[in-house]
């Protein structure tokens, strides 16, 4: 049996229990409070539990690296509507020590997309329709000025009301420990 199937069964025994009435709240958060973080595997416990946040606190919404490719992408179509529907008015941009973005090389990911099979003629197809993938698919040299950009963009997005609060921060992917960044200005 797969991984997927056994999760599934899982499920079933989740349901049949009526476990999920531990965990059932609304769809407004709590806290009032957006988290844009990675979607690092060691952060799936260790992130609520140092903050000490549970089920209804928080909208939580994941990514590679935790940052912001452009200004219309779902992480921001996301956080809009956390603040227009959904009552936000905090930001926190957490990444994390060894982060797997750090350092990703573009040339290596396509190296990998051939070796798993895709075409030349696709990637082809995806620079001639304006798709920059050298610098989409690479990630970040430094994680806290990748989150200071990521912070930044969002504080100075057009669409984002000016009265929302978004601060960044790196997190121990140990021991959860988490440290403000803040830009030189």
């Amino acid at each position: 049996m797969g991984q997927i199937e056994q999760m599934l069964e899982f499920n079933k025994e989740f349901v049949r229990n009526k476990e999920y009435l531990h965990h059932q709240t609304s769809k407004y958060p709590d806290k009032k409070i957006a988290i844009v973080t990675c979607m690092d595997t060691r952060l799936l416990t260790l992130l609520p539990a140092a903050l000490g946040i549970k089920n209804g606190d928080v909208k939580m919404i994941k990514n590679a690296g935790a940052v912001i490719t452009n200004p219309f992408d779902s992480t921001v179509r996301s956080l809009l509507v956390a603040v227009y529907e959904l009552g936000v008015n905090e930001v926190m941009v957490i990444g994390h020590t060894g982060c797997g973005v750090q350092g990703m090389d573009a040339e290596e990911m396509l190296h990998l997309m051939r070796e798993r099979g895709v075409d030349d003629e696709h990637i082809s197809l995806m620079r001639h329709c304006g798709i920059d993938l050298d610098t989409w698919l690479h990630g970040f040299d430094d994680t806290e000025s990748a989150m200071l950009e990521t912070v930044d963009l969002i504080r100075n997005h057009p669409l984002m009301p000016k009265d929302v609060n978004v601060a960044g921060y790196i997190m121990d992917s140990v021991t959860g420990e988490l440290n403000s960044i803040h830009s030189a200005e």
